[in-house]
């Protein structure tokens, strides 16, 4: 499938529906919700550099060190749907300021946390200032720009996501590495802050407000089943196998079924009787949009299990410094920003082909990493482990690129924002599943044995995404050929 240029027109405000946009304005526009997807993703990947930084500064113990790092994905799981449509209501605009404004803030509270209390509930309140933004920098990227600016609009979108996934470890381990005025960890968190100011200031000039037609109104019936569920499921796949699986977690698994089954049935009834749902189910029709979620939610289950693998097994087994393992992390980048700078070009060409591609190449890059890893272990060189790394980041660019505009090409401006909760939750529930079920592998296979172990924990995990990857590979083919509607 090629990537959809057609116009999608928002609902705009009178005031700024007579104003045509200058390449000025729609770069400042682009650079905004960019800055914003990078905040986010900084955070999410970069935080984990600075966990044993922070557990000795504030004394946190091994439960409040998990909620420190679970507490944002909870919270950005759990709120996603909410926030979708919310935006589709009051404004993408303004829900996205608003997401931006929480998140600054908590970000300021995380930074200067006395105690690991005040951090876990500035998480928190990052992952819902995320998960309020997420919904409608999709929707904002695809209503208010059209033809070439829309490719070029999604793809730095792409590349912000790529870049704060594959360096992110690396900026992290820098700043703790520099220390500037003693911040240490701190400045991790507080270096989101001038950036949600600044763009805060500009964001009403240059993002147009757009809201969704048709009914009105929030199911609050319907984001209590859909975030308690989401809850239900994310909750036991990130804190129970470190807790050894304790009843709990195997309650709110089984407790997540109904109330996901209870949440569909809402909406399909509310929908049915000509009232407003959360989402509407008719999203799923679109066959772009159905095959696509599960695509995505495949493919960054994989690439967030293997970010987890990987730094495990770069700093637990090869001893590394967090400053010299985002240096490796950083092989990635080098392979993704090329590649995510061609991707409109290569999906011009290839069509829904290039997911394909993306995938296996990715594949790829990962059987190349399990061979290097056999034969180096944990004590030989790092440097064996960069060509793998670079196909790798080569691959994920040439997916994640074309991903999100093929997957809401056909989704009708109305739906924008929902639609676009739907995906990240898609993206964010990946991410657990993918590291709840990895984690298991690599532990089982790590066992308590000496610290090789961690070569072939790394070996049968990555082969497993590997699988995993070109099962979504040909998951793609599945797509409809063209960007229109079947």
């Amino acid at each position: 499938m090629s990537i959809d240029t057609t116009t999608r027109p928002a609902i705009p405000d009178k005031a700024q529906a007579a104003k045509p946009d200058s390449d000025r304005t729609a770069l400042a526009r682009m650079l905004i919700v960019v800055s914003g997807m990078f905040m986010i993703g900084l955070d999410f990947f970069g935080v984990n550099v600075a966990i044993p930084a922070t557990r000795a500064d504030l004394h946190a113990s091994t439960a409040a060190v998990q909620f420190i790092v679970s507490g944002f994905s909870l919270a950005y799981a759990a709120s996603m749907l909410t926030a979708g449509r919310l935006g589709d209501l009051y404004g993408r605009r303004r829900l996205f300021g608003s997401g931006m404004v929480l998140f600054t803030v908590a970000s300021l509270a995380a930074g200067l946390a006395p105690n690991s209390g005040v951090l876990i509930a500035a998480r928190v309140a990052q992952g819902v200032g995320a998960a309020v933004m997420t919904p409608q920098m999709l929707a904002i990227l695809n209503t208010s720009f059209s033809g070439a600016q829309r490719v070029r609009a999604f793809t730095a979108f792409a590349l912000s996501m790529g870049l704060s996934a594959t360096f992110g470890q690396l900026i992290g381990g820098v700043l703790i590495h520099l220390d500037v005025a003693g911040l240490g960890w701190r400045a991790i968190f507080l270096v989101n802050v001038p950036i949600g100011v600044v763009a805060l200031a500009a964001m009403r000039a240059v993002i147009p407000e757009s809201r969704g037609t048709g009914r009105q109104g929030l199911d609050l019936v319907g984001a209590l089943l859909g975030s308690g569920g989401l809850l239900a499921v994310v909750l036991p796949l990130v804190e129970g196998r470190e807790q050894g699986w304790p009843a709990w977690s195997l309650v709110c698994l089984a407790a997540s079924v109904p109330l996901l089954v209870a949440f569909a049935v809402r909406q399909l009834r509310l929908e049915r009787h000509g009232r407003a749902p959360l989402i509407s189910l008719r999203l799923f029709r679109e066959r772009a949009f159905a095959v696509g979620i599960v695509m995505i939610l495949g493919f960054f289950a994989a690439m967030a299990s293997f970010m987890l693998v990987l730094a495990l097994y770069l700093q637990d087994g090869r001893g590394l410094s967090p400053l010299a393992s985002g240096t490796v992390f950083g092989a990635l980048g080098l392979g993704y920003i090329p590649a995510a700078l061609a991707a409109p070009r290569v999906a011009a060409r290839l069509g829904r082909h290039v997911l394909t591609v993306g995938a296996l190449v990715v594949a790829a890059g990962y059987g190349v990493l399990v061979g290097a890893v056999s034969t180096i272990g944990v004590a030989g060189s790092s440097m064996w482990l960069l060509v793998g790394l670079f196909v790798a980041g080569v691959g994920m660019a040439l997916f994640i690129n074309p991903a999100t505009p093929t997957v809401l090409a056909g989704v009708a401006p109305a739906q924008a924002a929902a639609a676009a909760g739907v995906l990240s939750t898609a993206q964010e529930g990946g991410n657990a599943l993918g590291v709840a079920a990895i984690g298991l592998v690599f532990f089982g296979a790590l066992g308590h044995g000496p610290t090789s172990d961690y070569a072939r924990a790394f070996g049968w995990s990555v082969g497993i995404l590997a699988v995993i990857t070109v099962a979504v590979a040909v998951l793609a083919q599945a797509l409809p050929r063209h960007g229109s509607r079947d």
